[in-house]
């Protein structure tokens, strides 16, 4: 039983015992009662740079400072409009209630082991922080290991990384805060969980690799004080730290002196006989180099070209490595220490016509992770490279995989858009699945139906994309509708299972995800036709993906919202610029919305491998310059209602991006549709993020979205009884 709002209860009640059209009238009319508050003024500065002949204006650059007290004033007038527009949606605590209730159940991950412990997050519903317990061996004898919920009064601390000593007596954690990247490493005695007095900071983009009775880890000088979440990073360097010791007397093992702007990490063979480095100068491709203990490093990739992993150590160094040198659809190869030059790699299992996402060796076989037009598929093979069998999933959707080298027993786990993520045990030896856990949910999934569609883009190019909806919906053009997409640094949006979703699905929306080119669905090949060059390529994937839903009557553009985040924030803000036509809202979320300046802060200039840098060339800032969403804002013209989401300890995205982008766009609308900016306090880019907050933050997207597509809601009856009496 839920109660209405004031605002809402009267119009219904005032709608009892009317015509049908007179009832439809009085809902027309409480929808006209939400207002927005004038957008707070914004001082502009005369900020102008010169590209190479072109002058281009920067009147909100003094948004970039985002701990001065200007700044901050500027964001907490933001937010009081946008929270006073949200609070008078007259279902939106409905919806928070709603997810609140879908969230409150049960969540575990996927079993792994490490020594003589096995550990598992577990979450008992709506905790802030999943908690990690462990046990040894594998029964019902979970404890507490680590709940981060105690690390912070209001949830906002989180696990970021762990590794452990081989001989599985310790555990180094990563601790992250408010959402930034920034880490702190501690250290654990598993056996009675002794937390040591070894503390590393300054930690950002790391492994953590054991090897004896230390570990290598990656890490950048302490930033300048008041730029921890803008300045920019650079000289990342691997540093290895022996238990016991001050961090000041870590040894350092790798630093480029001459590239600032490169990445850093090092990882450990299992029998610690060998140690490699991987290096990297944007999101795209790494260098590797490798060494036995005791002599000097060897090259084995010296240049970026192609993304190299390794898998395995088979002995007497040999090497399984993941690669894409030659084969855009990636293949495993065979790498010996002897000569370990890329060139030199054999074949060990060839490059298919589906492309390999990972391997794990598990119980004396190779379990290589495939994606077949975007759905999950597990092939088997022995050490030798023979093909054994295919893992048999459940059905439509994705797999993650755990187990040990050693151990026969090993765990998987299965989702899609309507399949709750479940954990299987699996017996290798006897090629055998049970249901490990499995969660039970406030939903029934019969109720709701996914398929997965092929459109044209706009050069012809078919695209994939999965609809989600309840059964038997009618194509009528009136549903509301929610178009996802990424579209970037080969990154594939597979379909797995979100609880999010189901508030918008439960009251008769569309979920809609395009694959769009820029991600990995089809190899290096999708991936670099939507990257440089070749990003309008993502945006007309996109624009063609919200035509379909239109054209085949799923919706329409006053009912169709679109959606992304990080890269898909610039997906979204793009898209909004570029055709505001043809949708009725858009949510940038956390986005790259400056692309002639997201190269200064934080670990962006690492994006120029994807995008290209306006400093790069003259063609690259032509190009940046046409799509970039700041800088294509019409004045006058009538754009979707907006809200951009982003968070004040953004160190990945800074909130510069999403202040400058939505100042220049409530200076320029001309239409009646809200333009809004939420803000997150005391949270990042997303990892990490509390479930209260992330509960808080779906609840006003959904209200949002729901009330500027013109959606029936509908939440049944309510403990007035207003509804009862009609």
């Amino acid at each position: 039983m839920k109660k209405l709002s004031i605002l809402s209860a009267a119009a219904l009640l005032a709608a009892c015992g009317q015509a049908p059209e007179k009832q439809a009238e009085a809902k027309q009319n409480e929808r006209k009662t939400i207002s927005v508050k004038d957008y707070p003024e914004v001082r502009k500065d005369s900020v102008v740079d010169d590209y190479y002949g072109t002058q281009i204006a920067d009147p909100y650059r003094w948004l970039e400072n985002d701990t001065s007290a200007e700044t901050a004033a500027w964001v907490k007038a933001q937010n009081e409009v946008t929270f006073d527009y949200l609070a008078q949606i007259p279902y939106r605590e409905q919806i928070k209630e709603r997810l609140t209730a879908l969230w409150d159940y049960e969540k575990a991950g996927t079993p792994f082991k490490r020594g003589d412990y096995y550990f598992q997050y577990q979450n008992d519903g709506v905790q802030n922080q999943s908690v990690l317990y462990y046990q040894k061996g594998l029964g019902d004898n979970w404890e507490v290991l680590i709940d981060p919920n105690t690390l912070s009064e209001d949830g906002t601390a989180s696990m970021n990384g762990m590794g452990f000593s081989k001989d599985g007596k310790y555990m180094a954690y990563g601790i992250s805060r408010a959402g930034s990247d920034w880490v702190t490493i501690n250290v654990m005695k598993l056996e009675n969980k002794e937390a040591l007095a070894d503390k590393i900071e300054y930690v950002k983009f790391s492994g953590i690799s054991w090897r004896k009775d230390g570990f290598y880890y990656s890490a950048y000088e302490p930033p300048k004080e008041g730029s921890d979440y803008s300045g920019k990073n650079e000289y990342h360097t691997v540093y290895y730290h022996k238990l016991g010791t001050p961090q000041s007397e870590d040894e350092l093992i790798y630093r480029d002196k001459e590239h600032a702007q490169r990445n850093a990490g090092a990882g450990v063979s299992k029998d610690e006989q060998y140690v490699y480095i991987s290096t990297s100068e944007s999101t795209h491709g790494n260098a590797m180099r490798i060494k036995k203990m005791g002599e000097d490093f060897k090259i084995a990739v010296d240049d970026f070209e192609t993304e190299n992993s390794m898998i395995h150590h088979l002995g007497e160094g040999k090497f399984l490595m993941v690669t894409n040198y030659k084969a855009p659809n990636s293949m495993i190869a065979l790498m010996d220490y002897t000569d370990p030059a890329q060139e030199n790699w054999k074949p060990f299992i060839a490059e298919k016509d589906y492309v390999l996402r990972g391997a794990q060796v598990a119980g004396g076989k190779l379990f290589v992770s495939y994606m077949k037009d975007v759905q999950s598929k597990i092939e088997v093979y022995d050490l030798e490279g023979n093909y054994l069998y295919d893992l048999e999933l459940p059905g439509i959707g994705v797999a993650g995989f755990s187990g040990d080298e050693d151990e026969n027993t090993a765990f998987y786990s299965f989702s899609s858009y309507t399949y709750p993520t479940t954990i299987f045990k699996y017996d290798i030896e006897q090629n055998t699945s049970e249901v490990y856990f499995a969660p039970e949910l406030d939903f029934n999934p019969a109720d709701f139906t996914t398929e997965q569609v092929f459109y044209k883009s706009k050069d012809g190019t078919e695209v994939p994309m999965f609809i989600t909806h309840k059964k038997g919906i009618k194509l009528d053009g009136k549903n509301p509708a929610f178009l996802y997409g990424y579209g970037g640094f080969n990154i594939s949006i597979t379909p797995g299972f979100s609880v999010r979703n189901l508030a918008f699905l439960e009251q008769g929306g569309i979920y809609a995800v395009a694959n769009l080119r820029g991600g990995s669905e089809y190899g290096e090949d999708w991936h670099k036709a939507g990257w440089r060059t070749n990003k309008q390529n993502v945006f007309d994937d996109f624009i063609a993906a919200a035509e379909y839903l239109i054209n085949q009557q799923y919706t329409s553009s006053e009912h169709l919202a679109i959606h992304g985040r990080s890269n898909g924030g610039l997906l979204a803000g793009a898209v909004m610029t570029q055709r505001p036509d043809l949708m009725a809202v858009s949510i940038p979320g956390v986005g790259v919305l400056d692309m002639l300046r997201y190269h200064k802060f934080t670990i962006g200039w690492a994006w120029a491998g994807e995008y290209m840098s306006s400093e790069d060339s003259l063609k690259a800032f032509e190009y940046l310059y046409g799509y970039s969403p700041l800088h294509n804002v019409e004045k006058g013209t009538a754009y979707p209602a907006t809200m951009v989401v982003t968070a004040d300890h953004d160190d990945r995205v800074v909130p510069a991006h999403s202040f400058k982008f939505i100042s220049e766009l409530q200076a320029k609308h001309g239409g009646e549709a809200p333009v809004l900016i939420r803000v997150d306090v005391d949270a990042g880019h997303g990892a990490g993020k509390p479930t209260e907050k992330v509960i808080e933050e779906w609840a006003d997207v959904w209200s949002f979205v729901l009330w500027n597509t013109k959606a029936e809601v509908d939440f049944g009856t309510t403990e007035s009884g207003a509804e009862a009496e009609m």
